[in-house]
C-alpha cells in the first residue's frame, strides 16, 4: 500500500533519482535533461503555501508530486500540479493516488479549479488517468513538444472544475 506524506528534509536523495530519471527519458517534461540535482530541487520543492510530498512504499520513495497556484495575482484562484513516478512504480495506481491527493489538497485549500498547463499529448496514460478524474482538454498547442521518438506532439492544457 502506497503512502502519500509531506516532503522531509531527507527525502531529497530519494527524490532526485525520480526527477532525473523522468527528465533524461524527455518524453513527458519539458525541463531540460541537463538539469542539475540543485536546480531540479529549486524548481521541484515547493515553499508553503505551495506542496511538496512523496509516495512510498515500504519505505522506499517511488514517486513525488508538486502543487500550488499556477499563477500569482488574479490567477491564483486556480492550482497546478505536476507528478513523477519512478519506473519500477509505474502501473501500480500511484499516479492516480497522488493526483486524488492534490485535487483534495487544492479543495481543502479552496482553489476553484486545477490546470495542468503542459501535459504532453504523447503521454497517453496520463491523459487518459487525468480525464478519468475529472480533467477536460481545453487546448493543445500543436508540436509544443520535442518527443525523442515521436517528434514533435502537442502539449495539452487540461482543467478541472474543483467543487468547495
Amino acid at each position: 500500500m502506497v503512502e502519500i506524506r509531506e516532503l522531509a528534509d531527507g527525502d531529497w536523495p530519494q527524490v532526485w533519482p525520480i526527477i532525473r530519471e523522468v527528465v533524461l527519458a524527455g518524453d513527458t517534461f519539458t525541463y531540460d535533461p541537463g538539469l542539475t540535482a540543485e536546480q531540479a530541487r529549486e524548481l521541484w520543492v515547493k515553499p508553503a503555501p505551495g506542496r511538496t510530498v512523496v509516495a512510498h512504499d515500504g519505505g522506499a520513495i517511488v514517486a513525488t508530486a508538486q502543487m500550488g497556484a499556477n499563477r500569482a495575482g488574479p490567477g491564483s484562484h486556480v492550482a497546478t500540479a505536476s507528478f513523477m513516478v519512478a519506473s519500477a512504480g509505474r502501473g501500480q495506481g500511484i499516479g492516480g493516488a497522488l493526483v486524488r491527493d492534490a485535487l483534495d489538497w487544492a479543495r481543502a485549500q479552496g482553489f476553484a479549479g486545477m490546470q495542468f498547463n503542459a501535459v504532453a499529448a504523447s503521454n497517453v496514460s496520463a491523459v487518459e488517468l487525468y480525464q478519468r478524474l475529472g480533467f477536460t482538454i481545453i487546448g493543445t498547442v500543436p508540436g509544443a513538444f520535442e518527443h525523442p521518438t515521436q517528434g514533435r506532439v502537442g502539449l495539452h492544457v487540461m482543467y478541472a472544475p474543483l467543487e468547495p
